[in-house]
C-alpha cells in the first residue's frame, strides 16, 4: 500500500510547475555544453541566454513553490541538486576550453571545492535532522556567481565592445570571496553538531 501510494504521487511532483522549472535547469545542461562544440560567435549568446533563463528559475521555482503551496519534498531534494549541475558544468567548461585566463581558474576550482564540502555537510546534518538555512550572504555568493557564468559564456564577441570577459572574472573572483567566507560558516555550523556543541 506504501509502495503504491508513492508511486501516485510521481506524476504530481514532476508535473507541478516550480518542480519543473527545476527539471528545466538539468535538462538546459547538456544544450550549454554542446554550444562549446559548435562554431560561431552565435553559441556564446545562445549559451548565454540558457544560462539566464536557468538561473531566473532557481528563484522563481523556489517563490512559487512558496506561494502556491507547493513546497514538497522532491522539490527541497533536487534544487540544491540542479543548481550544483548546473554550475559545475559550466565552470568545467570554460575552463576546459580556455575561456577564463589562469588566473581565474582559481576562483572557479574554490566554487566547486565549496559545492562538494556544503554538500557532504547537508548530508550530514539531514542524517541528525538539522536543517541548513540559506544565509543573506550566501545568497548573494549566488547573485555573483550567477552574473559571473553568465558573463563568461558570453565574453568578448562582436558586436560587443564591453570588455565583458574581464567583468566576468572580476565577478567569479568576488563569487570566491563569498564562497569562502560562506562556507566557513557552513562547516562551522557542521562541526559544532559533529562535536555534539549544536545539540
Amino acid at each position: 500500500m506504501t509502495i503504491s501510494i508513492r508511486t501516485a504521487n510521481i506524476p504530481a511532483m514532476l508535473t507541478s510547475l516550480p518542480n519543473l522549472l527545476t527539471l528545466s535547469r538539468i535538462v538546459v545542461i547538456p544544450l550549454v555544453i554542446l554550444t562549446f562544440y559548435v562554431q560561431g560567435t552565435w553559441t556564446h549568446w545562445v549559451a548565454c541566454g540558457l544560462f539566464v533563463v536557468a538561473a531566473i528559475t532557481d528563484w522563481f521555482d523556489g517563490w512559487l513553490a512558496r506561494s502556491w503551496n507547493q513546497v514538497s519534498a522532491f522539490g527541497r531534494f533536487l534544487d540544491p541538486i540542479a543548481d550544483k549541475l548546473l554550475v559545475a558544468a559550466v565552470l568545467f567548461m570554460l575552463v576546459a576550453f580556455g575561456r577564463v585566463s589562469p588566473w581565474s581558474e582559481l576562483p572557479a576550482l574554490v566554487i566547486l571545492l565549496r559545492e562538494i564540502l556544503v554538500s557532504g555537510l547537508r548530508e550530514f546534518l539531514a542524517e541528525i535532522r538539522v536543517g541548513v538555512p540559506v544565509t543573506r550572504l550566501a545568497k548573494w555568493k549566488t547573485a555573483f556567481q550567477m552574473v559571473a557564468l553568465s558573463l563568461l559564456l558570453l565574453g568578448n564577441v562582436p558586436p560587443l565592445t564591453l570588455p565583458v570577459q574581464e567583468a566576468g572574472e572580476v565577478f567569479l573572483w568576488v563569487a570566491a570571496v563569498l564562497t569562502l567566507v560562506t562556507g566557513w560558516d557552513y562547516l562551522r555550523s557542521g562541526l559544532k553538531h559533529l562535536t555534539g556543541q549544536g545539540q
